[in-house]
């Protein structure tokens, strides 16, 4: 990798989740029991910008906060990891981002979220951060924000020079214009489908899928498969499957987040997408050996130097 530290500035959310076990999921009126409850920093935005730290970038985020015990957390979360704070906004309107969720005992989970002041992160404070973009090598945004405010990151990314990196998580059916102003698209297979109008388990290629993005002005996708690896799907047609990097897998929460941070940080220090790829691949493998999402974030030194 290049010596020279890239600058990484995330345009997106911060939430606190709280989990917690219990024999079986509630009915109405019931008061259960629960065990095991634990708590701890999340959001996609937020999780990538401390995973570009990690990996050695100068790291931006660009989000909403309330002004509670929870926003606190995030305080103390960035300074911890060497996050920069400039345009990270408190406002007094709206909560900090909080998920709720429960597990039954097969494992299987019941999510409540309120986004909370992730909503009223607006395409005007995106202006606001302008100098901050204006200074990036890579701007990065998901949809855990509104659709408008990660066009607007988009944009202006671009227009200043940037690579631009959306990652279209949770995904939803995206304004066509934005696509043009979006370098590299990650979406994971379901989320693929749900961009182009299909249902999440659409049994058409994935390949054909892309195409329809890359028509309507993406540069190139690059679909997250999981156990399958990654998937490079170009204009010219010409697609490109990098296998996944063999691990024993603990917990996959935190995978998805670390890929497209190392992914950033890779292209943002000059390395060719392939190659950023591979390194990408390293970094959600490792997140996949570890417990939780925060205490699975790599560190530089704990992947290949390539």
């Amino acid at each position: 990798m290049s010596s020279s530290k890239a600058v990484i500035t995330v345009v997106g959310s911060f939430a606190v989740g709280m989990t917690i076990r219990a024999p079986h999921f509630p009915v109405a009126g019931e008061t259960l029991l629960g065990s095991d409850f634990d708590m701890g920093p999340g959001g996609k935005g937020s999780n990538q910008a401390v995973a570009a730290a990690r990996l050695g970038a100068e790291s931006h985020l660009v989000a909403k906060i309330g002004r509670d015990l929870f926003a606190e957390m995030a305080l103390d979360l960035y300074q911890r990891e060497g996050v920069g704070v400039r345009y990270l906004y408190q406002i007094a309107e709206r909560a900090t981002g909080v998920g709720f969720i429960t597990l039954n005992r097969a494992g299987e989970n019941h999510i409540v979220l309120d986004m909370g002041a992730n909503n009223l992160l607006s395409p005007a404070d995106v202006q606001t951060a302008e100098a901050q973009i204006a200074h990036s090598n890579v701007v990065m945004s998901v949809l855990e924000i509104r659709p408008e405010t990660a066009a607007a990151a988009m944009e202006l990314g671009r227009r200043h020079g940037a690579l631009t990196i959306l990652n279209p998580a949770p995904a939803t059916r995206l304004d066509p214009a934005i696509f043009p102003w979006i370098d590299v698209l990650t979406p994971n297979e379901s989320e693929l489908r749900v961009l182009v109008g299909r249902q999440p388990d659409d049994p058409t290629d994935s390949r054909e899928l892309a195409q329809e993005l890359l028509a309507q002005g993406v540069k190139q996708l690059v679909i997250t498969q999981g156990g399958q690896g990654a998937l490079l799907v170009e204009r010219s047609g010409d697609s490109t499957h990098f296998p996944a990097v063999p691990v024993s897998i603990v917990d996959t929460t935190g995978a998805g987040d670390a890929f497209n941070a190392a992914l950033a940080v890779a292209l943002g220090e000059g390395k060719p997408l392939r190659d950023a790829i591979r390194f990408a691949l390293y970094s959600g493998a490792f997140a996949c050996t570890r417990l939780g999402v925060i205490p699975a974030l790599p560190h530089r030194d704990e992947l290949p130097s390539e």
